[in-house]
């Protein structure tokens, strides 16, 4: 239990610095915008709506900064690399990169709608101080614009109470971006359900790239400075804790008080979203070289139930075990690049890819190879990245948990084990080796190459796991799953169970592959 509690708490920790620094951005916008002199004219037209609607923006800017963070595929495969001595405890939090993807989305959809609601109260708020007729402070200052005291004096973007709101918001740039930032959220978001990934995996694919018409719209949304505050200039000559009790007085000629003058707000959100945008780019440049080398395609081999193996080679190419790569085929899309794990091993001279017909682009493909006549189609690859199989020799035990197509990343580390035995690796446990290397004299399995055939069937667990810490007492245990959400559960429940308080004696660390 120990080693699953510190990762556990590491996790925690991660989370709460997190939402840490959401609170923290939050109050901190929130008071300044609701306590600062230069905004004090404006929150006696808008309220409190003001300090909502901006404390939420700069939680928006801080969660757009990191959503492109977690899926940067090469700058995690680096950090992993350079973390390949770090305590495992650190190298796991690089596994949980979509989990915190979906939850930075997640908080980026909970401060849009905040955004969103305070901003429909500052219009409403807009629109009663334009047609106000009683006098008051918000109602003058809401013509200031009418009394041609220059560009600097209006705070009110709705000019005349003849002007909508609708008007207002599809006229100008902040409005505009606004509409069209919000859709491509909503469409990013609904599209990347799982039941949308799994069975219409294109229309994910698709619509989740119009992320960069959200980033373009988010850059230039303060442009125009709808929201207003005084100037330094105004503040010194007319400090509104001096002239607005008196501002039925600012025209009189006698009066030391003088009209305010506001200016928009400077744009901010490009200044967040700049470093990871160009760090994203970078990324993608290297993709596109990467997926430009020529793959030579050295056998193809069609299995039992639609299962397609394409054996590859490429320049430079070098892979560890339980790696995977991203695969396109012109001939189907120019657009979509599909993950599938390597199965084959490091030992080997080439790389492969098991495909099952699992939806139109997979179905096309293996049509594609199994109507090849004089021509294989042609392949693009880009990778490998690193995966949380990585670290399976890391471990003195380790135990593999494959459901369906779930056996690919597995089939590269059992392969991998079969070759270090047969070169008699010394930092190869033994014990592990033998229960690789038995009945090699029946058939070999279509995936792994090897003579040991899976057992079919669900396993009971606490039986598995009861057995495994009895016979390595003082182990550390890698436990390791590609499969359902609902295996994973139990697998990890087994993990901590079966975990010794003492850390001196068995440790289950569970781990999962993320795609």
């Amino acid at each position: 239990m120990g080693n699953w509690v510190v990762n556990h708490w590491f996790s925690v920790l991660f989370l709460a610095t997190w939402l840490g620094l959401n609170v923290f951005l939050f109050v901190h916008a929130f008071l300044s915008y609701e306590k600062a002199d230069k905004y004090y004219y404006t929150r006696e037209i808008l309220g409190l709506a003001l300090a909502w609607a901006r404390a939420s923006a700069r939680c928006l800017n801080f969660n757009s900064m990191l959503i492109l963070l977690p899926v940067c595929r090469n700058l995690l495969s680096f950090l992993r690399g350079t973390c390949s001595f770090c305590r495992c405890t650190l190298r796991k939090q690089l596994d949980h990169n979509l989990t915190f993807h979906k939850l930075v989305a997640y908080m980026i959809c909970l401060h849009t709608a905040i955004h969103i609601i305070a901003h429909l109260f500052n219009f409403e708020h807009y629109s009663r101080s334009q047609q106000a007729t009683d006098g008051s402070l918000a109602s003058i200052l809401s013509t200031l614009s009418h009394q041609e005291k220059g560009e600097g004096s209006w705070l009110n973007p709705i000019q005349s109470p003849n002007m909508t709101v609708e008007y207002v918001t599809f006229t100008s740039i902040a409005g505009l971006t606004g509409v069209i930032i919000t859709i491509a959220l909503v469409l990013m978001v609904t599209s990347a359900m799982e039941f949308i990934q799994r069975s219409y995996f294109e229309v994910f694919w698709y619509t989740h790239h119009i992320f960069i018409i959200y980033f373009i719209g988010l850059g230039i949304h303060g442009t125009g400075g709808i929201v207003r505050g005084q100037t330094e200039e105004s503040l010194n000559e007319s400090h509104p804790h001096r002239c607005a009790e008196s501002f039925k007085h600012w025209d009189d000629h006698d009066s030391h008080c003088k009209h305010p003058q506001f200016e928009g707000l400077p744009t901010e959100s490009w200044k967040w979203i700049l470093a990871p945008g160009v760090l994203y780019i970078f990324e993608r440049i290297l993709r596109f070289y990467r997926s430009q080398q020529k793959v030579v395609i050295t056998k193809v081999v069609m299995h039992p139930s639609k299962v397609l193996e394409l054996q590859m080679n490429k320049r430079g190419f070098s892979m560890k075990v339980g790696q995977y790569i991203f695969v396109n085929c012109p001939s189907i899309s120019y657009l979509e690049w599909h993950p599938f794990t390597l199965t084959s091993a490091p030992e080997e001279d080439f790389f492969s890819i098991h495909i099952r017909a699992a939806g139109d682009w997979t179905e096309n493909l293996i049509r594609a190879f199994e109507r090849q006549q004089s021509q294989i189609p042609r392949i693009e690859v880009d990778g490998p990245f690193g995966t949380v199989s990585e670290d399976v020799f890391q471990y003195e035990v380790a135990v593999l948990v494959g459901a369906g197509i779930g056996v690919t990343p597995f089939a590269s580390i059992l392969k991998s084990i079969w070759y270090k035995f047969q070169h008699a690796d010394h930092n190869l446990k033994a014990q592990t080796a033998g229960h690789a290397a038995l009945n090699f004299d029946k058939a070999t399995d279509i995936l792994t190459g090897l003579k040991q055939k899976t057992s079919f069937g669900r396993p009971m667990w606490d039986n598995e796991f009861s057995t495994i810490a009895n016979a390595h007492p003082r182990s550390v245990v890698g436990v390791f799953l590609c499969g359902p959400q609902t295996l994973a559960k139990s697998l990890s429940k087994c993990c901590h169970q079966y975990s010794s308080l003492d850390p001196r004696k068995v440790q289950f660390y569970f781990n999962k592959e993320n795609f």
